[in-house]
């Protein structure tokens, strides 16, 4: 007669599933907003989109996180890439104006560690309360075999809404309009394949610090939240256009948000580098266009606003918190839709 074999023996364990779902839901619970009807452990969450909202519009944003998770593995610092998760859809929703409403995860994994599991989540539900969205949903999906130990991976789901009248299209951008920049806290989430090859290139010569942090903590900050702020700032000027400089940085980000007609003319000198980015420039030894091609370079979102709202904007956003800088304005196309200027 053969040994019965249980899930559990299979590699799945349905008790640290449960284990996990118990953990995360006070986490979620002080993320709860207007609007969530039904949230964590139902088969469907469930959220009325509120009713100041008369044309209301959905914006959806997915992402994840890429081989910055690949430090947090090496490095066992996972209390971050939640944070980091939030930010790359919640900001990317932003951009065309949406307040963020809710959030969903998705955590694989080869064998479920419930404490790794609950840092992760734990991060995520940090990144939701800062952005005023509710963690209403996610799934942990444990697979035997799909990842090596120690490893997941993640993905996220972010839904907002704009009254239809105020969605941001970015068309009415003209030549004039200033660019103003908000700081990033560092590389964020992407350009991490050329960090690691930087890192392995240092060796053992990294430093000890960078812009007064430790250097695992220094290039592990977690993506910047700018909901509150941006949020904050569309509620009182005419904002034209906002993009989230994520992978392909300034350089190829900006030009998303602007008419055919239109370039961006960006001057370097506008805008402190700080020592991570000096140094990842140096160590890698590229040049000014490939840095900005690759990295967020400090600045992390750009609004776009007419040259007579730009001051007051600016003030708003450093009400809110913000480090502003007005790194450059929009000019007529000629080639190039975005460019570098000394």
């Amino acid at each position: 007669m053969q040994t019965p074999i249980s899930y559990k023996d299979a590699g799945v364990d349905i008790d640290a599933g449960d284990a996990l779902v118990e953990r995360i839901k006070p986490l979620a619970q002080k993320t709860l907003r207007e609007g969530v009807l039904a949230g964590i452990g139902g088969f469907g969450a469930l959220f009325e989109v509120p009713k100041k909202y008369q044309e209301p519009v959905l914006v959806s944003g997915t992402d994840g996180v890429g081989t910055k998770l690949k430090l947090a593995f090496e490095w066992n610092m996972h209390d971050t890439v939640g944070i980091d998760l939030v930010a790359m859809s919640v900001n990317d929703v932003l951009v065309q104006g949406a307040e963020p409403l809710f959030f969903l995860d998705y955590f694989a994994c080869g064998k479920l560690d419930v404490d790794t599991a609950a840092a992760v989540v734990g991060g995520i539900a940090k990144g939701c309360e800062e952005s005023g969205c509710a963690l209403i949903g996610g799934e942990t999906a444990e697979m035997p075999g799909m990842y090596p130990p120690g490893e997941y991976d993640l993905a996220g789901f972010a839904v907002g809404a704009v009254e239809k009248s105020k969605l941001l299209t970015g068309k009415n951008i003209q030549p004039g309009d200033v660019i103003l920049g908000l700081s990033s806290h560092g590389v964020h989430s992407n350009g991490f394949s050329l960090v690691r090859k930087c890192i392995e290139r240092a060796h053992d010569k990294l430093p000890q610090t960078l812009d007064g942090l430790p250097f695992r903590e220094a290039i592990m900050r977690p993506t910047r939240l700018y909901a509150r702020a941006i949020l904050a700032a569309l509620a009182k000027h005419p904002i034209k256009g906002l993009a989230h400089i994520t992978g392909g940085g300034l350089l190829e980000n900006i030009p998303r948000v602007l008419p055919a007609h239109t370039a961006a003319e960006l001057r370097l000198s506008s805008w402190p580098q700080s020592e991570l980015f000096a140094w990842l420039q140096a160590t890698a030894g590229i040049d000014d266009t490939e840095m900005n091609r690759t990295f967020n370079n400090g600045i992390g979102m750009v609004v776009i606003v007419a040259a007579e709202h730009a001051e007051a904007t600016a003030a708003t956003l450093r009400e809110q918190g913000e480090t502003v800088h007005t790194i450059g304005r929009i000019v007529e196309r000629q080639q190039q839709p975005c460019l570098l200027v000394d």
